[in-house]
Formats: C-alpha cells, sequence, structure tokens
C-alpha cells in the first residue's frame, strides 16, 4: 500500500477535482472518518493507493506523519501493524469499513506512542 499525503491552501477546492481524481483510477471517499480530509482510494478490493489530502495546518498533517516514522523508527511496531493488516485484509476482503475499524485501536495506541517518542527526541536535542 501506498499512502500520499497532500497538503493544500483551501480543503473545499479540492472537490472540484474528484471527477479527475476518479478518472486515474481513484474512489473519492469524501471525509472518511477523519474531519477535514479528502480521502482517495485506488482499488477497493485489491487496494494499491490511499490519497490523504489536507488543508495546511490541519493537526493530522503531524499525526500522520508522526505514525510513519515512529513506525520506520521502530519495526517491532510495524510488523505487528503489517500482521494486523493482513489478518484483517482476509477477514474483511470487501468491507473497507470493517477493515478500517479493526486498525483503529491499534493506530490509536500508536499515535500515543509516537507522540511520547516524539517529544522525548525534542528533549534529547
Amino acid at each position: 500500500m501506498i499512502d500520499i499525503l497532500v497538503e493544500v491552501k483551501d480543503i473545499g477546492d479540492v472537490d472540484k477535482y474528484n471527477g479527475d481524481i476518479e478518472g486515474l483510477g481513484y474512489e473519492a471517499m469524501g471525509e472518511y472518518g477523519i474531519k477535514g480530509r479528502r480521502f482517495f482510494l485506488k482499488g477497493r478490493y485489491d487496494r494499491t493507493h490511499h490519497i490523504h489530502i489536507f488543508q495546511t495546518e490541519n493537526p493530522e498533517i503531524k499525526r500522520h506523519i508522526l505514525f510513519r516514522d515512529y513506525m520506520v523508527s521502530h519495526p517491532e511496531d510495524g510488523k505487528r501493524y503489517s500482521q494486523l493488516k493482513q489478518e484483517l485484509a482476509e477477514r474483511f476482503t470487501h468491507d473497507i469499513e470493517g477493515y478500517a475499524n479493526g486498525k483503529y485501536s491499534f493506530i490509536k495506541e500508536i499515535d500515543e506512542k509516537a507522540e511520547l517518542w516524539f517529544q522525548n527526541s525534542l528533549l534529547e536535542r
């Protein structure tokens, strides 16, 4: 899965381009559970790409980047996440909401760890 994060000046302008993005094989999902986001996925049942678009200064940008950086720096949690996603993909093959809901508590756990990790890294500088 390739996750792409995009920042824009005005999130409202993104909706004007849904048709163009869908023409590239993506499905427009709207906010899809995160206020202020525009989410696009490619391959509903055989997903390959996600695009997350946020307006500049949305706190979700930091959260997503911290999640990524934490996972890269903590491969044991990255492996746990990978295993969870594989199990959920098998269980919820045609149920993207079930898949997303199944990841929710793990993601929250990692978000908390990532924030602490980030704060500690600032203290060490």
